[in-house]
């Protein structure tokens, strides 16, 4: 024990309020560090698979379909434009032309499988939302929003893969400025279509000829 001033005895050390000091600056840090490592993993493509291309039982090629072959989005997703979900081809699409197209091809396997079977493939959701999140493709397809707007250039991707988190702020960007991002209708489905122009001024134009709403309203989404 030491004495301080006056003879009376000391009873912490002299350096004991430095270290109390950096107990709390570096107690606060490793909090401040252990939720900056939440966010930046849960910011992650750990957690929504962005740029991350998604096994399926089949490693089908947008790249060679679209960009090579010149096959339609809706020749697939037959229901884009009327219904909630952008639907699933059944096998026997598939089939219309591999049943001549590389008919003995190891790599669709699968397909030729599924389709003696009657038994739908599995195929992976690369775009699948929380069910507590109401989303219909058929209103934004009709309001102008393009494929390429939420699914970025699939004409390009050899192998699937999410162009955008699907985080609600994400969502809301559009929501709040449908200006910046609405498409002509006729262009909707067009991959390499360029804005000629201002965006600003054309969605302008666009958002009253398609009277589309600033919907930001919870209950828009979740319902």
């Amino acid at each position: 024990m030491l004495e301080g001033a006056g003879g009376m005895p000391q009873l912490f050390h002299r350096g004991a309020n430095t270290i109390a000091r950096a107990s709390i600056y570096g107690g606060l840090g490793i909090i401040g560090l252990f939720f900056w490592v939440i966010y930046a993993v849960n910011d992650s493509p750990y957690f929504d698979f962005v740029g991350v291309p998604r096994p399926q039982p089949v490693q089908f090629s947008h790249k060679h379909h679209v960009q090579d072959d010149g096959i339609d989005c809706r020749y697939c997703h037959t229901t884009v434009e009327t219904q909630a979900f952008a639907g699933m081809p059944p096998t026997h699409t598939c089939m219309t032309c591999h049943s001549v197209l590389f008919a003995d091809s190891p790599a669709l396997a699968p397909v030729r499988q599924s389709y003696a079977d009657n038994t739908p493939l599995a195929w992976t959701r690369v775009y699948d939302l929380p069910d507590y999140v109401y989303f219909n493709h058929s209103i934004h397809v009709n309001k102008g929003v393009a494929c390429i707007t939420c699914h970025g250039r699939v004409d390009e991707m050899p192998l699937m893969w999410r162009q955008k988190t699907l985080r609600m702020n994400w969502c809301l960007s559009c929501h709040r400025s449908p200006e910046l991002f609405v498409t002509p209708r006729e262009h909707v489905f067009d991959m390499t279509w360029v804005r000629d122009g201002d965006q600003r001024d054309m969605g302008a134009r666009l958002v009253k000829e398609y009277d589309i709403k600033r919907l930001t309203d919870c209950y828009t989404c979740h319902r």
